[in-house]
């Protein structure tokens, strides 16, 4: 099964920011256009061997995000749980919200073994979108998750790419490394308002720490 990301077209107002230095008229995103393309995220697996989880943190246990925060580009942003529809496509938070990320909820938790996908729109009809800068993010930034069970896992950005969709790379973004990795994505590249957005801007960031709320 493949994912396909094209989801109803929304036609807005030109925004200056784009991850393509010569497409200056990026304009408004369709619902969609974030998740990225190709084949189906990988589903939350019970186990994954010890030997295959070299990271600087040891896995989490499972429990639903609820808060993401990215401090060098100031964001904060509540999370939602988004699955796949009947073709396989997998959701986006209501264009209507667009302060709102979205975490696929049938794959890993942040900080859980395995791979966690959360996206957000870049921009919408109305105005600029939680991951609008999303493309500015260096390595070593930090990507922090509060979690339902009071833990913050925070994640170390090791690189940041734009793919178009007909190249996307959906073993390197949706598959398991062998520790607890995240991944940030919206759409990027040039926009048109047949096809949308031509590519996506995929963060990659493994979990470093964890910090626990105070009682």
């Amino acid at each position: 099964m493949t994912l396909s990301v094209t989801f109803s077209l929304v036609t807005g107002i030109v925004w200056a920011s784009s991850d393509s230095p010569d497409d200056p008229s990026v304009t408004a995103a369709r619902g969609g256009d974030a998740a990225g393309g190709g084949a189906q995220p990988f589903r939350r697996a019970p186990h994954e061997p010890a030997e295959k989880v070299p990271a600087s943190h040891a896995p989490l246990v499972h429990s639903r995000p609820v808060k993401v925060a990215v401090p060098a580009i100031f964001i904060e942003a509540p999370v939602t749980g988004l699955g796949l529809d009947t073709k396989g496509r997998l959701g986006a938070p209501p264009l209507s919200e667009p302060k709102l990320v979205g975490w696929y909820q049938d794959g890993p938790s942040p900080g859980e073994a395995g791979t966690s996908l959360i996206v957000g729109h870049r921009d919408t009809e109305t105005g600029p979108a939680i991951f609008l800068n999303l493309n500015a993010l260096r390595h070593g930034d930090t990507v922090k998750v509060t979690r339902a069970d009071k833990k913050t896992a925070v994640f170390t950005v090791d690189e940041v790419k734009t793919y178009t969709k007909d190249k996307f790379p959906d073993e390197k973004v949706y598959g398991p490394t062998g520790r607890p990795e995240l991944r940030l994505m919206t759409c990027g590249g040039r926009f048109d308002k047949k096809n949308g957005y031509s590519a996506n801007v995929v963060v990659f960031a493994h979990l470093t720490s964890l910090k626990k709320m105070a009682a």
